[in-house]
């Protein structure tokens, strides 16, 4: 049996969308004759909102669990001054102080084993003292986990490979100065050229990561997917009947349609008044921003919508299927990750919007992910279309003649129909094989 080490900062029990696609590898490698070591930080959920993320690990020790998967190694975490000065005053104190602190650790931890994000360079170079690995990966961001990985795959004389979640310097916002962008650019190339191969979520991501960072590098594409783990637990759970249930879950980004979103829902109350029915988001980053502005702007939609905290996947999943239907921004060209989870639990997705030119607009401006000559700017309807998924929702007034015949079908059967199929593919545990024959060669997809 081969063995792995994977540097994973985002890892369970701290609640990510990042931390599922390592856990996939440690949960599923060894049925593909590959044993994982994993190489975190001690995460713990006190706060349950983004100050988990630099809340302070729970021992000054490593801490190591062995399992039937394998093993996870928790290096301490101790936040810098920047993140102690958040914890003790908040987001809205000492602002100035804390974003110098910030920039100076993220110029410095490529130059030296300093900072935050070091603990899990020294765990790993310890483990690897004393025992044998075949390979490395490192999953980003953060990045500077590839220079970890590149620097002990030198000292010890260990393949490492590259898995980019995200584009690194090309995701690096336009808003930055010419120094910051050039500076990522810069370490991007250095660190990935020792790389044995890169790997990545999606083919738009790969585009970007050979123009940006390895134009003769060999890239390959892991999606992220499914946790079959959790589907399969939670297959005896039904929609429920009693009202008409909307869900949206994780990150609502500046550049997403969510006024749109609302905009539609707020026709169709206006429309139907005495509708029943509810608008569940399921740990969003910013529920106060969108509290207010419910309360400013759509205070007829206030008895109809939830806010739930993060919860595990497994938990998610459970609620979820409780649902009638879900939401999904449209990303153009990238796939995102959510995407997957709807497909896996058979619910109807809306995707909002496709002929919106306001929307399309708004993400242009706003993110650094623009589209390629040649590639896809509609993936999700793509797959949608492939999977027999959901509906692409032109625009606001389109969502709320799509609510209204949904609406309608729930009235009539309790339930809103899905029949999706050829999802199986995306997978984790099948994406877990595909990432242990690129590595190993000699590995089987056993699933």
């Amino acid at each position: 049996m081969k063995r792995l080490l994977i540097l994973a900062y985002d890892f369970p029990p701290y609640v990510s969308v990042g931390g599922l696609r390592p856990y996939a590898w440690y949960r599923y490698l060894k049925e593909f004759d590959v044993e994982p070591v994993v190489v975190t930080r001690q995460w713990g959920n006190k706060y349950g909102n983004e100050l988990d993320y630099i809340a302070p690990g729970e021992s000054n020790e490593t801490i190591v669990e062995a399992t039937e998967y394998g093993t996870i190694i928790r290096t301490p975490y101790k936040p810098n001054l920047a993140n102690r000065i958040m914890l003790k005053y908040g987001r809205t104190k000492f602002s100035l102080i804390r974003k110098l602190v910030t920039a100076w650790y993220e110029f410095m931890q490529f130059l030296f084993f300093v900072g935050p994000k070091s603990g899990l360079y020294r765990g790993a170079k310890e483990y690897l003292k004393h025992n044998k690995v075949d390979a490395i990966i490192a999953t980003g961001e953060p990045f500077v986990l590839f220079k970890y990985a590149s620097t002990l795959s030198k000292k010890f004389g260990i393949p490492w490979v590259a898995d980019y979640r995200d584009p690194w310097s090309q995701s690096v916002k336009r808003s930055s100065n010419f120094f910051s962008r050039k500076l990522n650019a810069y370490y991007e190339q250095r660190t990935t050229s020792t790389a044995l191969c890169l790997t990545t979520v999606s083919d738009f991501f790969k585009r970007k990561i050979q123009i940006s960072a390895a134009p003769n590098s060999r890239v390959e594409i892991i999606t992220n997917g499914y946790n079959p783990d959790s589907i399969n637990a939670s297959k005896s759970t039904k929609q429920k009947s009693d009202k008409l249930r909307f869900a949206y879950v994780g990150t609502i980004y500046r550049w997403h349609p969510i006024q749109g979103l609302l905009d539609g829902f707020k026709k169709f109350v206006l429309s139907n008044p005495d509708s029943n029915f509810e608008l569940n988001f399921y740990g969003i980053n910013n529920s106060a921003g969108l509290i207010e502005t419910i309360k400013e702007k759509y205070i007829e939609l206030e008895p109809f919508i939830n806010i739930t905290p993060m919860m595990p996947n497994n938990e998610l999943i459970v609620n979820l299927r409780q649902c009638n239907a879900m939401l999904l921004f449209n990303y153009y060209s990238s796939i995102g990750t959510k995407i997957y989870d709807y497909l896996a639990i058979q619910r109807l997705v809306l995707l909002c919007f496709t002929e919106d030119e306001a929307s399309y607009q708004m993400k242009e401006k706003m993110t650094s992910h623009h589209d390629v000559v040649g590639m896809s700017n509609h993936v999700q309807e793509d797959l949608l279309k492939e999977t027999n998924a959901g509906i692409s929702v032109k625009d606001p007034e389109h969502l709320k003649s799509v609510i209204e015949g949904l609406y309608g079908d729930f009235k009539k059967n309790g339930y809103i129909e899905c029949n999706s199929h050829g999802y199986e593919q995306y997978s984790r545990s099948y994406q877990t094989g595909k990432l242990a024959k690129i590595i190993f060669g000699s590995n089987e997809e056993k699933r």
